[in-house]
């Protein structure tokens, strides 16, 4: 089932999530419409903020590699990032709550990462790349950080109006949003 991702400006974007149990209520149902709501909104990540549920649970699809072999899936569980190594690098960002805006963000290129799989299998993996990328982007979501957060300020002043009318619902996108701020019309 496709859910309807929250938009910029809602509280439950800036909230840190909580950890979840094995027994999570329909786990397994919520982890696959989360992946059905990040494809159909042509995304490579969602993190259950996103859909309104603060939890520590993202998921990862980058998609297919250039060369045509497979891309890196998965589902992170109670994830916590124990280091992040290298020469930071520039990449080019955007969020499916944050539709319409793309921003230049320095991340680190590699990770070391601790979570547990949908069966609550406990790994800890080290990611680099774009997966690294896509991960982190994610995981501080379940921090209640967006990737605005790391613009300056001025570039933040200057994109104010345009997240000012994403929460109100002033943006046309072909996925379904739920946005904070939209008027209510009679």
């Amino acid at each position: 089932m496709k859910l309807p991702i929250v938009a910029y400006g809602d509280p439950v974007l800036k909230r840190v999530g909580a950890d979840i149990e094995e027994n999570y209520p329909e786990l397994k149902q919520l982890i696959s419409d989360m992946f059905d709501t990040m494809y159909y909104a042509n995304g490579v990540g969602l993190a259950a903020p996103q859909i309104g549920l603060p939890i520590r649970l993202f998921i990862v699809d980058t998609g297919e590699d250039e060369d045509g072999s497979a891309g890196y899936k998965k589902v992170f569980i109670n994830a916590q990032i124990i280091e992040e190594t290298g020469e930071p690098w520039v990449f080019n960002e955007g969020c499916l709550s944050i539709p319409d805006i793309r921003e230049n963000i320095s991340r680190k290129p590699n990770i070391k990462i601790n979570y547990f799989d949908e069966n609550f299998v406990e790994h800890t993996d080290d990611v680099d790349g774009l997966a690294a990328r896509v991960i982190q982007h994610e995981y501080d979501h379940i921090e209640g950080k967006l990737f605005t957060d790391k613009v300056s300020v001025l570039r933040k002043t200057m994109l104010k109006s345009k997240l000012d009318a994403i929460s109100k619902g002033n943006i046309k996108t072909d996925y379904k949003m739920k946005f904070p701020n939209k008027s209510k019309r009679r």
